[in-house]
């Protein structure tokens, strides 16, 4: 029996992700990465008070601001940041979340597990794809 991968189920699963923190400079990894999974056939919602839109779709200011269903919440902020875009996500009962390499906040995560999301930290989302669908 294959045993199972939950990483690949939510990357099998979702269609529209979140990315808070989405820069519209090309050069930035959130670029990059967002860039990356929209050519994998994903909605990508930029979540960014500075900027008005990325990678052709509109930017808001906050996940509460984001006027459809989200799928994963995938952030590139940092670590401080976390706890407030948990809170959001668990308001808007977002059923996983993603925190990009180098973004580690355990006392945020294990409050994003407690409200029954599934959480990945420290780990990057196209490296992640990649090594299962690439």
């Amino acid at each position: 029996m294959k045993q199972s991968d939950p990483i690949y189920e939510l990357l099998w699963r979702i269609k529209t992700i979140a990315v808070v923190g989405l820069s519209d400079s090309p050069l930035r990894p959130s670029h990059g990465v967002s860039a990356y999974m929209q050519l994998q056939g994903y909605r990508i919602i930029p979540v960014n008070p500075r900027i008005s839109e990325a990678l052709g779709e509109t930017a808001y200011l906050s996940l509460l601001d984001v006027p459809e269903k989200i799928d994963l919440v995938n952030v590139f902020r940092r670590p401080e940041f976390v706890d407030e875009i948990v809170e959001q996500a668990i308001r808007l009962k977002v059923p996983a979340i993603w925190l990009q390499e180098d973004v580690i906040n355990d006392r945020a995560a294990e409050k994003a597990r407690k409200a029954g999301m599934f959480v990945v930290m420290d780990r990057c989302v196209l490296k992640e794809h990649r090594a299962r669908f690439g």
